[in-house]
């Protein structure tokens, strides 16, 4: 269905994650600013931090009220179905009330209701998927889909769908231009080696746990300049701790301590090292920084998805890598201090990520997504 008047109206939909919902929120900020859109839609659950999000950004939100597929059968697993058939159905309403030309899902549990509805009303989607092996839904619905972005060339292999693109995850334009002398004079800090330690908005208390002991050691013995994003959940718990290992943290001009910070431009862009999980859009931001990360993926994610994206960096010699039951502050150490103390290995680490950030994604996405609109 071509409008007369050019302009074309998209549904978006991702959630649950950061990972599904900041990428399909920076496709829809895109489409929000090009001339040909007419109407802009979000479909998420209301439980969920994507209904947050896209209320502040004030686009219409459409609620599904879906959840993750029990894994075990059981009345559970049938339950699930029927919320599944409901989502869907409220889906295909909303599909003959507002007439989408293309759809866009980010994968997740939070997308299935209203691609399966595109498929019933043969309405175009186009798929993106972050991870190095895409996810349940990503594989199942990508075959149907006019288009697939990944963020991976490896995650190709497990998608059946001629049309796939690398596009690399959509990421904010701050990083290309920012400088790492405006992010640090940003932050009140100088020009030494700054380490950034993130476990997520929720924090990592493995990674939390062991930095606290050697915060000291790396400002105060090696001059490192240390930005430690702690977690909301976890901070009170952290600020104990440094007050056993490091009485004196507050006077320590070098070191910046926050549960979370809304300006992660800032904070990674300042950075030279990360210690962080291996989440996907993380791992994008990382290498859009030039960082050297030394990546701790979640052991407990789905389908094992972080551990294989930390591999794959570590492949691409674009990482440095320990398994969450092998993180103590001696190992969490020595892998800080093999970056800081060999200049040569951390700029060879900081090239490597950087051969891998792609700051075009949104822009591709864009474009590929236009093109299979009715």
């Amino acid at each position: 269905m071509s409008n007369a008047d050019g302009k074309y109206t998209y549904f978006i939909t991702g959630g649950g994650t950061g990972g599904h919902i900041y990428p399909a929120v920076a496709v829809a900020d895109a489409l929000n600013n090009d001339m040909e859109t007419k109407d802009l839609f979000y479909i998420g659950n209301p439980e969920n931090l994507e209904a947050d999000i896209v209320k502040q950004k004030g686009y219409t939100f459409l609620p599904v009220l879906v959840h993750g597929m029990p894994r075990k059968f059981g009345f559970s697993l049938v339950k699930w179905g029927i919320q599944l058939l409901n989502a869907t159905a409220n889906c295909l309403n909303y599909i003959n009330r507002y007439k989408p030309d293309a759809v866009f899902g980010t994968g997740g549990y939070v997308s299935a209701p209203i691609l399966i509805a595109c498929i019933l009303a043969k309405v175009p989607y186009m798929l993106h998927d972050c991870d190095a092996q895409p996810g349940l839904v990503t594989r199942k619905l990508a075959k149907k889909a006019s288009a697939v972005s990944l963020a991976f060339e490896c995650a190709k292999n497990y998608i059946n769908n001629e049309k796939c693109f690398v596009n690399g995850n959509p990421i904010r334009p701050n990083f290309k231009n920012l400088t790492k002398f405006e992010a640090r004079k940003a932050l009140g800090l100088g020009h030494n080696i700054t380490l950034c330690i993130m476990g997520g908005s929720q924090g990592a208390r493995t990674i939390n746990d062991a930095a606290v002991e050697i915060i000291k050691t790396l400002s105060q013995k090696y001059n490192i300049q240390i930005i430690f994003q702690t977690g909301k959940k976890n901070f009170d718990r952290v600020i104990e701790q440094l007050i056993k290992f490091y009485p004196e943290y507050e006077q320590d001009k070098h070191l910046i301590v926050r549960p979370y910070f809304d300006d992660m431009v800032t904070v990674l862009k300042a950075s030279d090292i990360a210690i962080s999980r291996a989440g996907s859009l993380s791992l994008s931001e990382i290498c859009a920084s030039g960082i050297a990360p030394i990546l701790i993926p979640y052991p407990h994610a789905a389908a094992d998805h972080q551990r294989k994206n930390a591999k794959y960096m570590l492949e691409k010699g674009a990482a440095l890598y320990l398994e969450d039951n092998e993180v103590t502050d001696k190992t969490l150490l020595s892998s800080v201090l093999s970056l800081v103390i060999d200049k040569d290995n951390l700029i060879k680490v900081q090239q490597n990520a950087l051969k891998l950030a792609r700051y075009d994604g949104v822009e591709k996405i864009v474009n590929q997504l236009k093109c299979i609109k009715k």
